[in-house]
């Protein structure tokens, strides 16, 4: 059996550490780096990140993609993506766990008041704040995938009342779980801080909108750490200014890096990060992705396989 062969297409990482991280995991993967990949009939495999359309065109051989990322929507957007070939996401545990103590460090961040107290210190204003027991405090998950079941368990270990959504109806132990359009409203009903981790598909693009979000109670927090486009963007400073939502915490945008000049980077309830809220790890993703080349080429089924109807 000839040793595999990759083609490496990922933008905006560091490739060095990858190839690296790569070569390591499993030194017979040949790894070609786009746009120089020899013959394309070669090709067995390819690990993409927001990569150009239409490169894999021609990958006749092709038997596997591997998304660098939780999320595949930046792959599906090709829509010359051959039907036929099995999409993989990334499921590394070092991700997850990157991503539960960011949605961790927000709630408790707005939970205990971190933005009142901010803006006392600013004004030498000394005034302790009611401490409100996390078990009055509701949070609500949408998306109870990977990331968010684990955002959401790690929160109830904290003792918060949580709440989370999905599509689907699913039952996950020490949560509650609500599904569909019922469900949806019962949580925004609820929730006074609202984490979104859901896939980008077309059912749930825009489902932060000026009708969602002031179902939520007014005083309620958001986090956005799934994708920009998740978020109506024009609608998000209104019920801020109204003080229908008190602060938002937005890691994801329509367009990245966020434009100079874009009203968040300027207001004073909005705290902007560089999509940072948790990143893949090349040394451990790669032997993930080692992994699983070996059990497909192994005539094994591959792991973490995205059912493209659902988009995830």
């Amino acid at each position: 059996m000839k040793p595999p062969v990759m083609l490496y297409a990922c933008h905006q990482v560091d490739q060095d550490a990858w190839l690296s991280a790569l070569a390591a995991a499993d030194p017979g993967l040949e790894v070609r780096v786009w746009p120089d990949i020899g013959d394309p009939a070669e090709i067995d495999y390819a690990f993409l990140w927001k990569q150009p359309r239409g490169i894999l065109d021609g990958l006749v051989n092709l038997k596997a993609i591997f998304s660098l990322g939780a999320g595949v929507d930046h792959v599906l957007r090709d829509d010359s993506l051959p039907d036929h070939v099995p999409l993989v996401r990334m499921v590394d545990p070092t991700l997850v766990s990157g991503m539960v103590e960011f949605v961790v460090m927000r709630v408790l961040h707005y939970h205990r008041h971190m933005p009142a107290y901010e803006r006392q210190q600013r004004d030498g204003f000394w005034r302790p704040l009611p401490q409100v027991p996390a078990a009055q405090r509701r949070v609500g998950i949408l998306g109870l995938g990977e990331l968010g079941a684990a955002a959401g368990r790690a929160l109830a270990g904290l003792g918060f009342d949580v709440t989370g959504w999905s599509r689907t109806a699913r039952d996950l132990a020490g949560l509650r779980c609500v599904a569909g359009a019922d469900g949806l409203t019962f949580l925004l009903e609820q929730a006074e801080i609202l984490v979104c981790l859901l896939p980008l598909t077309d059912d749930t693009r825009g489902i932060l909108n000026r009708d969602t979000l002031s179902r939520l109670p007014r005083g309620a927090f958001l986090i956005n750490a799934a994708r920009g486009g998740h978020l109506v963007e024009a609608d998000l400073i209104p019920l801020l200014d109204t003080g229908h939502l008190a602060g938002a915490t937005l890691d994801v945008f329509a367009v990245e890096p966020l434009p100079a000049g874009h009203p968040f980077w300027f207001h004073p309830a909005i705290t902007v990060l560089p999509h940072a809220a948790a990143v893949t790890h090349p040394v451990t993703a790669a032997r993930i992705i080692a992994g699983n080349i070996a059990r497909h080429r192994a005539g094994q089924g591959l792991v973490n396989v995205v059912d493209r109807q659902r988009g995830y």
